[in-house]
């Protein structure tokens, strides 16, 4: 079975319609995500004071995938991902929490990260390329 780390955008096209995008990440199975998934994907609903979309949020991120901890392991892979100075932090933490959980693909939806190699993550690829 493949396991698949969803990056956090994928979550917001999973929970509102977004058309297509929608359509292409209803189609992904088992997935993984981190724990700044959930951090990212909190923010706007609970700066617009929906705590009620927050909730759900969370509530369907953790029914639905395995979250994968920053831990210890992660922040060495972080490290190692850093090391190329064109990875943002917050996208080297997905990648390195996806390198830690031996990621069969990785699926985001920025494009520059589909061309990266991480250790531990065999594919990473756009939500637009990806082979389902």
């Amino acid at each position: 079975m493949s396991r698949i780390f969803w990056d956090t955008n994928l979550f917001v096209y999973l929970l509102e319609d977004k058309g297509q995008l929608t359509d292409r990440v209803v189609s992904l199975r088992e997935l993984l995500t981190s724990t700044l998934t959930l951090g990212e994907i909190l923010v706007k609903p609970l700066e617009t004071g929906h705590e009620d979309l927050a909730q759900r949020y969370e509530q369907a991120i953790m029914a639905a995938a395995s979250v994968v901890p920053f831990d210890q392991s992660a922040a060495h892979a972080f490290a190692a991902v850093r090391r190329d100075g064109t990875i943002r932090p917050p996208d080297a933490i997905q990648l390195a929490c996806a390198s830690v959980a031996g990621t069969d693909l990785f699926v985001t939806n920025d494009q520059r990260l589909s061309r990266k190699v991480v250790p531990g993550v065999h594919f990473i690829q756009s939500l637009a390329t990806a082979v389902l």
